[in-house]
């Protein structure tokens, strides 16, 4: 039996698993999140159903090309809220107040110098990707509008992923949650008003963009200064003078987790160009089972947040009691619903792909890739929920080189096979998610055995 679960055996694990408070916890931080998931999906429906009304193509390909660009570019920050979860969990369970409110200062001056540097260069950027483009003038000129209005949501787009990882590490899903639901309910009603109402097509769609995120913004300040009058934390400015205590092990830890999303957005960037080489069914048919693997992935991600806060709080703690536990608590879960949703797909897949596409030669194409997709969340699961344990543990070095070797395993694994064409695909999807599991279980054990587990990255 693996070290780290020494003295856990068959009976042990029953015995954590009948504990109600430990159950209570993971649902009362991971449920929140699933909930607030549920809401980016959908403003994604409303911002397409309401350009999709106006009489040009053209309106709905620019916010389409605009807010791409948008969202892989603050996709690639997310690093601010992933780092700060883990450091502020942990200073939660160490109990230190000071490093709590310093972690919050660090984060949030790290979201505004990047939010400075994507304003005063964001225009040269998407002047040099639209150019390239081959989209129509048209969409490009109305992308490229789209792109300058939403480019002013930087600042409280960053600022909202550090407040949004502060939250969490204070065990806190609840305030997150509505920081979320408020956003993107925000965003949906100022959509139907600014474009509907006012006439002000995609200029509307990205204002309201804006505003949403500074109301959410504003939200999540309010949730902060509360907590922060509560516990009596120290003033940001008397934080200012040593602000840089610790900036760089902040530092370090953000760059490893900004590579490592950079070899994620490498694999599902050459998913989606790759499959387009194999003709418009199979891009469709991809696109449809893409959102499958959303749907995997926003109900693991609300677990993922939740052992993220848990494992902060047990290794600020020092605790290797709550830390197993909470890695028992959180893999019983993530096995509940990973089984739910390989029996949602394997009885009802076909009808799913009904619901999304009444094109017959797509829904067959998809049907053909199903079965990939049903085996997808037992083999992924365990790349998000050790993400989530190594996010937590603040370590971001064994994060990066994971995902450098499974994404190394991904374009091995399809030019070895490429003759199977969408097939090697989806194989080499799978095996990515499988080898990006078993590498981090690997090290988790390592780290474990020799005792470094617990020592700060």
């Amino acid at each position: 039996m693996p070290s780290f679960l020494e003295g856990y055996g068959v009976q042990s694990i029953i015995q954590t698993l009948s504990n109600r408070s430990l159950h209570r916890q993971v649902l009362l931080l991971s449920i929140p999140m699933v909930l607030s998931n549920i809401t980016v999906p959908l403003l994604g429906v409303v911002d397409a159903a309401v350009i999709g009304h106006l009489p040009h193509a053209w309106y709905l390909g620019g916010v389409a090309l605009g807010s791409n660009l948008i969202s892989v570019a603050f996709w690639l920050l997310g690093f601010l809220r992933m780092s700060t979860t883990g450091l502020t969990a942990q200073a939660y369970g160490a109990d230190n107040a000071q490093q709590l409110a310093r972690v919050w200062l660090q984060g949030i001056l790290m979201a505004l110098g990047f939010a400075t540097l994507f304003l005063l260069f964001h225009r040269g950027i998407a002047e040099a990707i639209f150019s390239i483009s081959q989209a129509s003038e048209q969409v490009k000129t109305y992308a490229m509008q789209y792109f300058v209005i939403r480019s002013w949501s930087a600042p409280a787009a960053l600022i909202n992923l550090v407040l949004l990882g502060w939250l969490l590490g204070t065990q806190n899903a609840k305030a997150p949650m509505w920081m979320v639901i408020i956003t993107n309910l925000t965003n949906i009603g100022l959509d139907m008003f600014f474009v509907l109402g006012l006439g002000w097509k995609v200029q509307g769609v990205a204002a309201a963009s804006v505003i949403a995120d500074y109301v959410g913004m504003s939200f999540g300040l309010l949730c902060v200064w509360r907590y922060w009058c509560a516990k009596s934390l120290p003033s940001p400015w008397s934080l200012l003078a040593e602000a840089s205590q610790g900036m760089s092990r902040f530092i370090r830890l953000n760059r490893d987790i900004f590579l490592r999303s950079l070899c994620l957005q490498a694999v599902f960037s050459f998913m989606t160009f790759q499959g387009a080489a194999f003709g418009d069914q199979v891009v469709a048919a991809n696109a449809v089972l893409m959102s499958f693997l959303m749907m995997i992935s926003y109900g693991m991600d609300g677990f993922a947040y939740a052992i993220e806060a848990m494992v902060g709080k047990a290794i600020g703690a020092n605790s290797q009691q709550q830390l197993k536990a909470s890695i028992i608590g959180s893999t019983f879960w993530s096995l509940l619903i990973c089984l739910g949703l390989t029996v949602m797909f394997s009885v009802a897949g076909t009808w799913l792909i009904s619901l999304i596409t009444s094109i017959e030669d797509v829904q067959q194409t998809a049907q053909a890739f199903l079965p990939w997709l049903v085996a997808m969340p037992l083999i992924s699961m365990w790349c998000f929920l050790l993400d989530g344990i190594f996010i937590g543990a603040t370590k971001g070095k064994e994060m990066r080189n994971s995902m450098f070797i499974a994404a190394l395993g991904f374009f091995i694994f399809f030019t070895l096979f490429s003759a199977w064409q969408n097939h090697a695909l989806w194989f080499s999807m799978l095996a990515f998610m499988a080898l990006r599991g078993m590498t981090l279980g690997w090290r988790l054990i390592g780290l474990w055995r020799y005792g470094l587990f617990f020592e700060k990255g």
